[in-house]
């Protein structure tokens, strides 16, 4: 546990990066371009909202911290898709948005009247954003397409976990978040292209991004693909190591935790060697790591050996101080109380509520990356309560009278909190 000195200093330095990253009043780069979410948290339904809203552990108001943090600076729309008058408020905000986002199973949105093609003639520059688990196209975009099961085929799976054992999944979703960071690199890139299009031949500058989940996870799978082309290799799990590369694993320590050593460069590996007091295991035979491969399990055996005798304390300030890459393994409470990842700004402290509705707690969430130096990004609220903006949203956007919202409400289209 840290003492109230170290403490402290991690809140001075905390202060420090939350200044550094917010110094400047500086636009914005995505400010005034609106980004209308149909998947489940920007428009959410009545009664429950976002699932998310209601997963694992819950707060005092009966809302999960996890969709605070994931909801944070969006604005909660509530409107039921299941009516035409609820289908045409969202399509009424598309043609008014200048980036849609809907993670239905495909054909959902043409079956509303909400498709590209409905929303085009109206807004030509809108880009719409789809994620699914298969894609748009092809004879499994119909299947219903969970994470999970996305993972499994975008080969994933089948090499995270330890040979002759049952594939192991990382306890999270990794498939949606990479189909949300693959979402928001083909919007950033539809951004850049709309502004190049010739408006005098190209009436349509917006266009749509198709994200599929197994894509997403495809898309990390390095040179499994090359490699089984050209030498027919499958390549298996590997458990902790990686296919190939010698040294780089996890290594037991004396007090019961673990390390992680990359000391696969030559460079590297000889400064290794000589730290740990195995020179012998160095020279010719271990000079490149094709020559390492072949002698991966005595190398990993000798390191071990040595990890195993030392606390994971001791085996990093001496690797430090040789310039080999290493780490231990952090837990939830590693990461909010490590003084390198608070200086840099990222953990942050949001007010969930206000004290004057019996809330107003603080709540930890992980910064906002990659830092951008001139233009900050910034949490300017916790993910919002069901429905939140609900009445400032049709009422600023849509130009709705507070007698059509009241109708709205009242028959269950929409629902806000007075």
């Amino acid at each position: 546990m840290l003492s109230r000195r170290a403490l402290k200093a991690i809140n001075v330095k905390a202060l420090a990066a939350l200044k550094r990253f917010n110094a400047t009043k500086a636009t914005k780069p995505l400010q005034g371009i609106r980004v209308l979410e149909l998947g489940q948290i920007k428009i959410e339904p009545p009664k429950i909202g976002d699932p998310l809203r209601i997963w694992r552990n819950l707060d005092a108001d009966g809302q999960s911290p996890w969709f605070r943090s994931m909801a944070r600076n969006k604005k909660s729309v509530c409107i039921d898709l299941k009516t035409k008058e609820g289908r045409n408020l969202v399509k009424r905000l598309a043609e008014k948005s200048d980036v849609l986002i809907e993670n239905f199973k495909p054909g959902t949105m043409e079956k509303w009247g909400l498709g590209p093609e409905d929303i085009y003639p109206a807004n030509p520059k809108l880009i719409y954003t789809r994620i699914s688990g298969y894609g748009q196209t092809g004879p499994y975009s119909k299947r219903p397409g969970y994470a999970s099961v996305c993972e499994g085929m975008g080969g994933f799976r089948f090499i995270n976990g330890h040979p002759g054992q049952p594939p192991v999944r990382p306890n999270m979703s990794l498939g949606d978040s990479l189909a949300g960071l693959h979402a928001t690199l083909g919007v950033l890139l539809s951004l850049v292209a709309k502004n190049k299009l010739d408006q005098s031949y190209a009436k349509r500058t917006g266009q749509v991004v198709d994200v599929a989940i197994y894509e997403s996870m495809l898309n990390m799978m390095e040179s499994v693909i090359p490699e089984y082309d050209r030498f027919n290799q499958i390549r298996q799990p590997s458990g902790t190591t990686l296919t190939g590369i010698v040294p780089t694993n996890t290594y037991p320590c004396k007090d019961g935790k673990h390390v992680i050593i990359g000391g696969n460069g030559d460079s590297i590996y000889v400064r290794l060697m000589n730290a740990i007091g195995r020179s012998d295991l160095t020279g010719e035979k271990y000079k490149f790591n094709s020559d390492r491969v072949k002698e991966q399990e005595v190398i990993d055996g000798a390191i071990s050996a040595w990890t195993s005798e030392r606390t994971t304390e001791q085996v990093l300030e001496i690797l430090e101080k040789v310039s080999v890459p290493a780490g231990k393994i952090y837990d939830a409470k590693d990461i909010v109380e490590d003084e390198h990842i608070n200086a840099r700004g990222m953990i942050e402290n949001i007010t969930v509520g206000s004290e004057a509705d019996g809330r107003g707690w603080s709540l930890k969430v992980p910064g906002m990356s990659p830092v951008l130096n001139t233009t900050p990004g910034s949490t300017e609220w916790a993910g919002p309560d069901l429905g939140a903006h609900t009445k400032e949203v049709l009422k600023e956007v849509l130009g709705l009278s507070e007698q059509d919202i009241a109708k709205l409400n009242v028959n269950g289209t929409t629902k806000f909190d007075e």
